[in-house]
């Protein structure tokens, strides 16, 4: 527990210096509304180590017992369907997905929760199948992205930085360890020894399939009005401590019915085929306590506290500094968030690993973090010019992946997962509510111009990624030659010694 405890400390902490020095030097934040931001501040790093503890040990091993079980029951229609299901409700469960979904007017909350979750459940599908036919992921995600793009240009406008943004959220914290636990188990379906790439790419296509489903929805619904987001009138503590205690209460049913229909099919399957021990199902049981209190206290933190600082701070900002300095307020806050983030610990030492250190993790987590940066910045100012979230991932994702096709297939499928490294928690609660603030203050149109920078934010880890698979790529090469000349020359002096 104290493991996690200093993960979500690390993640959190440098939001909270953050918006302490922005309010000691550039804006004035309200005392009680400060006050408010402290105690989500504590509630969140509690409900994110109790969220984290509880994944561990109760979604991933039911992730990876579900899959292993559908395996063998060598039925592909049924893995297909309970692939989907699974896709389907475990994004249901996803915190960041509410939080989205909780900041877009005209559009139920529940339509686009469906949308998004059914792109899941297709992905989940598609990774199994890509994994049983062994087909390159890179062409997969080539004609994923191109169709894409053209549904972009026909699409309500309002709808496509939000289409971009739903790929970004949606692999959160609840989504990334369960789907990848699942792919562990489909991996072995096959006979043979899996190639090594196998259990990468299912986050980036469960990355690129909601952005095609939430592009339909604009064909039908169109998003309108201003933002939903406001600032609370706090005067005391008292204050605080009722909109908790109204929050609640609604927080409670909400994560309880999302986490209802995974653990509903977790219990069919444990009743007709998994018969896991008495010590295990305790263990399972304990770890889903931990997820739904977790997930209680994040959502009550990020909506009551989280989302209305970041609103504020980014509407003070446009009445207090000039747009430089706005900007440059953006840059910082990218590079400081992603480089706390536990996920991107993981990542480095993961990427180190597999190189065998010809890529070292502190050189990856600089170039993330600068790459991260130059993400929010670049946002920042997309809001100020209003130009489209497509003159931006066109050609990022293009670059990235002509780039595919120069790395090693396991860098390309690490480099589209490891956008969700970056669009942790903090992306949706915090950075998206600050780019709306920012947006109304200047006065422009949130759904094409604040929205989609969760989006940017999970491109520019795959471009880095891609250009550190370039620089792995043109090592080996090297080495591989040393090595040959090396060979040749022990030939050589091996020759002259002889005559």
């Amino acid at each position: 527990m104290f493991a996690k405890l200093k993960e979500s400390f690390l993640s959190v902490v440098t939001i909270f210096v953050l918006v302490v020095l922005l309010n000691l030097t550039m804006i004035k934040i309200p005392g009680y509304n400060m006050l408010l931001f402290v105690v989500s501040v504590v509630l969140m790093i509690l409900g994110i180590s109790l969220f984290n503890l509880g994944v561990d040990i109760s979604l991933m091993p039911i992730g990876e017992n579900v899959g292993s079980a559908l395996v063998k029951t060598k039925r592909l229609v049924l893995i297909v369907i309970v692939s989907f299901l699974i896709g389907v409700f475990i994004c249901v469960a996803e915190p960041d997905l509410h939080i989205l979904a909780a900041q877009i007017s005209a559009i139920p909350d529940l339509y686009i929760i469906l949308a998004v979750s059914i792109g899941v459940g297709v992905a989940v599908v598609i990774a199994f199948l890509r994994i049983l036919l062994q087909i390159k992921l890179s062409y997969i995600l080539m004609g994923f992205y191109a169709v894409s793009f053209i549904l972009s240009a026909f699409t309500n406008t309002n709808i496509v930085s939000i289409a971009f943004e739903s790929g970004g959220v949606t692999t959160g914290p609840i989504m990334v360890p369960f789907v990848m636990a699942l792919g562990l188990g489909l991996s072995f379906v096959r006979g043979d020894k899996t190639t090594e790439d196998d259990s990468f790419g299912l986050v980036a296509l469960c990355l690129i399939c909601p952005i095609l489903t939430v592009l339909i929805l604009g064909f039908i619904f169109e998003p309108k009005g201003g933002s939903v987001l406001s600032v609370p009138d706090v005067l005391s503590g008292k204050d605080i401590l009722n909109l908790y205690l109204h929050g609640f209460p609604e927080y409670f049913k909400q994560v309880a019915i999302a986490l209802a229909p995974i653990l509903i099919l977790f219990v069919i399957f444990q009743i007709l085929r998994l018969k896991l021990g008495k010590r295990t199902l305790l263990r399972i049981t304990v770890g889903t306590i931990y997820t739904y209190f977790g997930l209680v206290l994040f959502l009550a933190s990020a909506n009551i506290g989280f989302m209305p600082t970041g609103y504020l701070i980014g509407l003070s900002l446009t009445e207090n500094v000039s747009l430089i300095a706005i900007v440059l307020i953006g840059l910082a806050m990218g590079f400081f968030v992603v480089s706390a983030e536990p996920a991107v610990f993981v990542l480095k030492e993961q990427v180190e690993n597999v190189t065998n250190g010809a890529i070292s993790g502190k050189s990856l987590g600089m170039g993330l973090s600068i790459g991260v940066a130059l993400s929010v910045g670049l946002s920042v100012l997309r809001i100020i010019k209003g130009f489209s979230i497509l003159y931006i991932v066109i050609p990022g994702y293009i670059f990235a992946l002509v780039l595919s096709f120069f790395v090693p297939p396991l860098f390309t499928a690490i480099s589209f997962d490891s956008g969700a490294v970056a669009s942790g928690p903090l992306a949706a609660t915090f950075i998206l509510p600050f780019a709306i603030g920012v947006c109304e203050g200047l006065g422009g149109n949130i759904f094409t111009d604040a929205f989609g920078i969760v989006a940017v934010i999970a491109l520019m880890p795959v471009v880095t990624m891609q250009i550190f698979g370039i620089f792995y790529a043109i090592k080996m090469r090297l080495a591989l030659k040393q090595s040959a000349i090396a060979q040749v020359d022990d030939r050589i002096i091996d020759y002259d010694e002889e005559q």
